[in-house]
């Protein structure tokens, strides 16, 4: 069975990973100090690593905003849902709003478009 997460809390965890990459980087410039160039670089790679952190951060902000608010039947918890289909932020319950998917195996591919 696959693992599943909420929609908003898989691109939070994206951003969080691109803030310790981005010091990765920025320490392991630090091991080549004596190269000025390299130093700058990976400097400037992590910077732009945590900048783009920045980015999506405000990017999710923006869409959980017009995220949808429903409260779970499983933990009566609120949580939010981004497209057709999505998980309980806290106890990962398939949920959705779409009455055709009611009933339904949970499958993320519901929130892709159809041609």
């Amino acid at each position: 069975m696959a693992k599943y997460t909420s929609k908003i809390n898989k691109i939070r965890t994206f951003a969080l990973s691109l803030i310790f990459v981005g010091f990765i980087i920025m320490y392991v410039g630090l091991f080549f100090m004596n190269n000025i160039w390299l130093v700058t670089i990976l400097m400037m790679l992590g910077l732009l690593s945590i900048c783009l952190s920045t980015a999506v951060y405000f990017w999710i902000g923006m869409l959980s905003t017009r995220a949808v608010k429903v409260i779970c039947p499983s933990c009566n918890k609120e949580t939010k849902i981004l497209g057709r289909v999505d998980m309980c932020m806290h106890c990962r319950e398939p949920l959705t709003l779409d009455k055709n998917l009611e009933g339904k195996e949970f499958d993320e591919n519901y929130n892709r478009k159809m041609k």
